[in-house]
C-alpha cells in the first residue's frame, strides 16, 4: 500500500475563496502534495471570513485548505515572480482563479510558461472563461447562480426565486477542475506534455442544468418553479408530516403502487389516471394534495420506516447537527479530526473517495499564512537563511506566521 494515490504529484495553487482551494484540497486528499502560493498582505480571502473563529481561524477557511503547505509572494515583486517560476520547474499542476489576463502581468501565464515547462498541467478557474464576451467580468457564485439559470428553478412556486445555501457553482467548478487535470496528468503520460484547462464558474452552472434544459431543448417551454417538486417525476418532493417534513422520491410506478399500499390508500392506486408517471405528472395538482392530506396523519419516523421497509425511498429532513450525528455519516467517516500545532484539535468533514490501495487521509492540518514559506526556500529552493531575510526585508516573501 502506497501513502496515495497521487504521491509524487507536486502542485502549486495559486488560487483562493472556494473554486480552487476546493479543488486542490480535493487532489491532496488523494496524496498530492498541495503548496498553497499567498499573498503577504492578508493571504486567501477566506482567512478574514468569521465568525465563526476557531482561535483566530475563520471556519470558512478551514473547510477549504487542508492536507497543503503555505507560502508567501508578492506577485508583483520580481524576485517573488522568480521564486514562482522556481517553484512552478519542480510541479506537475499549476492552478490559479486570478481574473483573466492577470497572470500574464506577472509572467506566469500558461503561453509563457509553457515554453519552458512543457510538462506543466496548467489549471485556470474564472467566471466566464478566457473567451467570450464576458471573459473579464469577475466571477461570485451567486451572481452565476441567478445569471446561469439556477436561481429560476429553485424556490416556491408562487414566489421569489432562491439561491442554494451551499456556493454549489463553485464547489462544482472546483470538481470538473480536479476531474480535467486528472485527465490532463493521465494524458501527459502518453505524449510527455502537459495542457491548459480553461474552467469557467458559468459552464459548471450551464452544464448540470441537465434535465431542465434538456426539457426546454426538446419542448421549447421554460421550466417553472417546482419549489421542493420535481418537473418530471411525481410523487417526488417533500411533505409535511404529523409532527415535521418528510423527502419522497418515488422513481417508479411500482414504487408508487407500494406506497399507495403503505398508505392504505389503494384507491390512489386504483385510479388509472394515476397508474402511470407520465398522467401523475400531468395531473400533479389534483394528486399532490391528496398525498399532502395522509402524509399528515403519521410523525415523520414512522412514515420513514414504514416506506424503508417497502424499498420506497424516504428521510427525513435533517439539519446541520442532526447530519453529523447521523450513524451513517459516522460510520462513513465523514467527520474527523486533525491537529493543528497552533490551534489545538480541528474537528472537519472528511473526504468522500473511499480507495481500497490508496485510501483518502487528512495528514495536514489548514496552514496558517506563509506557516512554510522557510522550510521551502530553505529545503526545498535552497535559499540561505540571509536570503530569505533579505527577500523578507524587500517585501517580496512575507513575514514568518504566528
Amino acid at each position: 500500500m502506497v501513502d496515495g494515490a497521487l504521491m509524487g504529484v507536486r502542485i502549486l495553487d495559486f488560487s483562493r475563496v472556494l473554486a480552487g482551494p476546493y479543488c486542490t484540497m480535493m487532489l491532496g486528499d488523494l496524496g498530492a502534495q498541495v503548496i498553497k502560493v499567498e499573498n503577504p498582505a492578508g493571504g486567501d480571502d477566506t482567512r478574514q471570513w468569521g465568525p465563526p473563529w476557531l482561535n483566530g481561524q475563520a471556519a470558512y477557511y478551514l473547510s477549504l485548505n487542508r492536507n497543503k503547505r503555505s507560502v508567501t509572494l508578492n506577485l508583483k515583486h520580481p524576485k517573488a515572480q522568480t521564486i514562482a517560476k522556481q517553484l512552478i520547474a519542480t510541479a506537475d499542476v499549476m492552478i490559479e482563479n486570478l481574473k483573466a489576463g492577470t497572470m500574464k502581468q506577472y509572467g506566469l501565464d500558461y503561453e509563457t510558461l509553457c515554453r519552458e515547462y512543457p510538462r506543466i498541467v496548467y489549471c485556470s478557474i474564472t467566471g466566464y472563461g478566457q473567451t467570450g464576451p464576458d471573459r473579464d467580468r469577475p466571477g461570485y457564485d451567486v451572481i452565476i447562480q441567478g445569471e446561469g439559470g439556477l436561481m429560476s428553478t429553485t424556490g416556491p412556486v408562487e414566489g421569489p426565486p432562491y439561491k442554494v445555501g451551499i456556493a454549489v457553482v463553485d464547489v462544482t467548478a472546483g470538481l470538473y477542475a480536479s476531474q480535467a487535470i486528472l485527465a490532463a496528468l493521465l494524458c501527459r503520460e502518453r505524449t510527455g506534455r502537459g495542457q491548459y484547462i480553461d474552467i469557467a464558474l458559468l459552464d459548471a452552472q450551464v452544464a448540470w442544468l441537465l434535465n431542465v434544459a434538456q426539457n426546454y431543448l426538446v419542448s421549447g417551454q421554460p421550466s417553472m418553479r417546482c419549489g421542493n417538486a420535481n418537473p418530471n417525476i411525481v410523487p417526488y418532493q417533500v411533505f409535511e408530516t404529523a409532527d415535521g417534513y418528510i423527502v419522497v422520491a418515488v422513481g417508479n410506478d411500482g414504487q408508487y403502487q407500494r406506497m399507495c399500499e403503505v398508505a392504505d390508500r389503494p384507491d390512489l392506486w386504483a385510479d388509472e389516471r394515476f397508474q402511470t408517471n407520465a398522467s401523475r405528472v400531468t395531473r400533479r395538482d389534483e394528486l399532490v394534495p391528496q398525498w399532502q392530506a395522509v402524509f399528515r396523519t403519521r410523525p415523520t419516523a414512522v412514515w420513514v420506516e414504514a416506506l424503508n421497509a417497502h424499498n420506497i425511498p424516504a428521510g427525513p429532513i435533517n439539519d446541520i447537527p442532526d447530519v453529523l450525528r447521523h450513524p451513517q455519516v459516522i460510520a462513513r467517516q465523514m467527520v474527523q479530526t486533525v491537529e493543528h500545532p497552533k490551534v489545538g484539535t480541528i474537528p472537519m468533514l472528511g473526504p468522500v473517495p473511499k480507495l481500497s490501495e490508496t485510501p483518502t487521509r487528512i495528514y495536514q492540518a489548514p496552514p496558517m499564512l506563509g506557516e512554510h514559506t522557510d522550510a521551502i526556500l530553505q529545503d526545498e529552493l535552497h535559499y540561505t537563511k540571509e536570503e530569505i531575510a533579505a527577500l523578507r526585508r524587500e517585501g517580496a516573501i512575507g513575514r514568518n506566521a504566528t
